[in-house]
């Protein structure tokens, strides 16, 4: 007694199988029967569509191509060079002052992109570490909270319209507070 079992149906047929017994499928698909002389016009405005648009196309495309492979431009981040700081400008130096202020605001995007990363990695760490993080992540914890302690330091207080000059100020005012609450003490 043979059993009839799924995989008996699904695999493919021994190459001799009797071919009395078990007839070859019929074909689905009409055989092309070509009562006519003329060309299939498919055909006609599938060659004019290549010939006409495709080709020219392909061809100016793969000559460009083989152009920029000869001038590569490599792109890095752009490098500016370290200028000095708005206390090193002389007295109404104003290219001076211009410059400072240019590299006080790209201090400050860069300052903001490291406390994103830093809060982006304690974020990851919380939530793969889950009600444990406190112990786990001490590391990503005490970076972050040293990173905002500068930062905020920093660029705290100063508002939407912080400058090199007001972060100067801001630190200028904070150092004679910390001289005053010395000379207090002692």
């Amino acid at each position: 007694a043979a059993q009839c079992t799924l995989s008996s149906f699904v695999g493919a047929m021994p190459d001799d199988w009797d071919k009395d017994i078990y007839q070859q499928p019929t074909s689905r698909t009409p055989a092309v029967d070509k009562k006519t002389g003329l060309p299939n016009p498919a055909v006609i405005v599938g060659k004019l569509f290549y010939y006409s648009v495709d080709l020219p196309v392909t061809t100016f495309r793969e000559w460009v191509e083989r152009q920029r492979e000869k001038n590569k431009f490599y792109y890095y981040h752009q490098h500016f060079r370290r200028v000095p700081d708005i206390t090193d400008c002389q007295f109404g130096d104003y290219v001076c002052y211009y410059e400072a202020e240019m590299q006080w605001r790209r201090d400050y995007k860069v300052d903001q992109e490291i406390m994103g990363i830093l809060q982006e990695r304690l974020r990851a760490c919380q939530q793969r570490e889950g009600n444990s993080y406190v112990q786990n992540c001490a590391k990503e914890l005490e970076q972050f909270k040293l990173g905002a302690k500068g930062y905020q330091s920093r660029y705290g207080d100063l508002g939407a319209y912080g400058s090199a000059r007001r972060c100067l100020m801001k630190q200028k005012h904070r150092m004679i507070e910390e001289r005053e609450k010395a000379s207090s003490e002692v």
